[in-house]
């Protein structure tokens, strides 16, 4: 007689999803945003050769896991004396990483169109330098050019420009300016409101900056718009620059390696076109060379050679930051349902 016997069939599945959170989070955002912090160094060097810029965004990130386990315990007697007992368990780690190329409309929207002006002034009164944020994301105020990046067509800001920037710089320092968004009947509308001077020295800026901008000296408070020109003269007419301007911007000062004959090229059709290339100080410092040093903020490999900056350049490193906090001023406007590009599983 033969007596078989399953004694014990145990399977299950454990959570490990909470366990993980501590880990998983910390590595996807330091990959990340070391990966989204060599794409734009790589895309200003492209920009810096005349090549095209290209951006992956990562879109979604979604891990699966699961813990499963088994036991199986048998006997079997009458003769054949057997026993088995016998466990099994399997750990199953998913990552599913979703990219988006920019590309198309999306493109267009986020390099090529001029920045909104609320960010840019909102970045002023959140203490950041007015006048580096006017030399990086203004082209133009009421008529006044700012230097002109176009490959490399490109052409010196007017003689008054560096002089407003000052200007401003220093009448906004002694609190004799304000930026206000106010709502109407037609929507959202930008002023700029001149305060009351707090001293002669003041007054004399105040009344110096009104007569660069051609407005009314009589009144203290002026409609934003956008564009060029100015329709009368109590409106200031502010034109933004877009990401791809302030790309070529930075890339602009990004000295290429010697004898690279393409990046002498480049400067030599930069001075014909006008450009004085002698820059009392470029907005980023970066470094070349034929291996890639220890201390680096950034670096990537372009062209077969190593460009980096130096993660002891405190200059060029809040300038990066910088250029990165204004590619979040560009998501904006209708967002169309998408289907993923193309969606990867990382094992």
């Amino acid at each position: 007689m033969k007596v078989a016997l399953a004694a014990a069939h145990l399977a299950g599945c454990s959570t490990v999803g909470p366990t993980t959170i501590d880990r998983d989070r910390f590595d996807y955002v330091s990959a990340i945003s070391e990966s989204w912090k060599r794409q734009t160094l790589l895309n200003l060097l492209k920009t810096r050769y005349l090549d095209a810029p290209v951006f992956m965004d990562v879109t979604s990130v979604i891990n699966q896991y699961a813990l499963e386990s088994e036991i199986e315990l048998g006997f079997s007697w009458n003769g054949g004396q057997t026993q088995s007992i016998g466990g099994r368990g399997m750990y199953t780690d998913r990552p599913t990483i979703t990219y988006s190329p920019l590309m198309g409309e999306k493109f267009a929207r986020s390099l090529v169109k001029p920045l909104p002006l609320a960010p840019i002034l909102l970045l002023i009164q959140s203490e950041y330098p007015a006048d580096t944020i006017l030399r990086i994301c203004i082209q133009s105020i009421n008529g006044i050019d700012n230097t002109r990046y176009r490959s490399v067509a490109v052409r010196d800001a007017d003689p008054d420009f560096d002089q407003l920037v000052v200007l401003f710089r220093r009448v906004y320092a002694a609190d004799g300016i304000a930026m206000r968004s106010r709502k109407t009947e037609t929507g959202a509308h930008l002023t700029v409101i001149f305060r009351p001077p707090v001293d002669t020295a003041a007054e004399a800026d105040i009344r110096h900056l009104k007569k660069l901008l051609t407005v009314d000296p009589r009144i203290n408070e002026f409609k934003v718009v956008n564009g060029k020109f100015a329709l009368s003269n109590e409106e200031i007419a502010i034109l933004s620059r877009s990401m791809l301007q302030i790309m070529t911007t930075f890339a602009s000062g990004i000295e290429t390696p010697p004898g690279d004959m393409a990046g002498i090229h480049m400067d030599e059709a930069w001075q014909r076109k006008g450009l004085n290339k002698a820059h009392p100080r470029p907005w980023i410092h970066v470094k070349n060379g034929a291996s890639k040093p220890d201390a680096v903020f950034v670096a990537v490999h372009y062209r077969d050679r190593w460009f980096w900056i130096d993660d002891r350049d405190i200059h060029s490193k809040a300038m990066f930051n910088f250029l990165m906090i204004l590619f979040s001023f560009t998501e904006r406007g209708r967002q169309e349902a998408e289907a993923p590009v193309i969606t990867v599983p990382t094992n």
